[in-house]
């Protein structure tokens, strides 16, 4: 058997994933990646590179694609907690231009694999958190694209009551200024 449980999203490729968690007295231990495992559950992608961000309550990172070397991730909070999102950005799929939604904690273990083909961001909803991922192609900076977080059309349904409301969420200057999702398609 398995360490690790896959849930269907609805939308194809994109699932999350629930380690099993070993706990005593002392605390716990869990494997959060096994290349034979991941297989099992149909993901056998290679990873190549591991990144990890720390932020405050309210950051919004985020639609974020590379266009011309797309990258798929498995993205996990270490600490904290976050509402994190992907957009499906694959125009011959059935669910182009639908979102899922997913609370990452430390708490709760869950990790999010999202394919190639998806815009992907998260708004932090604890005091701080800790974002770790794996991608399975590099980061190229000239080659980043993104879609607007509140664009109307996909409708992302943000908890902004948990962060204290919509005037207290924190971007970069890049993430105020993605284009809409009409304008890129």
């Amino acid at each position: 058997m398995g360490k690790f449980t896959k849930h269907e999203t609805g939308i194809e490729g994109l699932v999350v994933i629930e380690p099993t968690v070993f706990g005593d007295s002392r605390g716990y231990f869990m494997e959060t990646y096994n290349y034979s495992d991941f297989n099992e559950l149909g993901i056998s992608n290679v990873f190549v590179q591991d990144n990890q961000s720390c932020s405050v309550k309210g950051v919004l990172r985020g639609l974020h694609f590379q266009k011309e070397f797309p990258q798929s991730k498995l993205v996990r909070v270490v600490n904290g907690a976050v509402y994190d999102v992907a957009v499906d950005l694959r125009k011959d799929s059935a669910t182009f231009g639908k979102y899922y939604g997913v609370v990452l904690s430390a708490e709760n273990k869950k990790q999010f694999f999202i394919p190639k083909g998806f815009a992907h961001g998260f708004v932090v909803l604890s005091d701080v958190a800790e974002f770790a991922y794996k991608c399975d192609d590099f980061y190229h900076p000239n080659d980043e694209g993104g879609l607007i977080w509140n664009d109307p059309t996909i409708g992302i349904d943000w908890p902004l009551q948990e962060v204290g409301g919509l005037e207290q969420l924190i971007f970069s200057d890049k993430d105020q200024k993605w284009p809409t999702f009409k304008e890129l398609f």
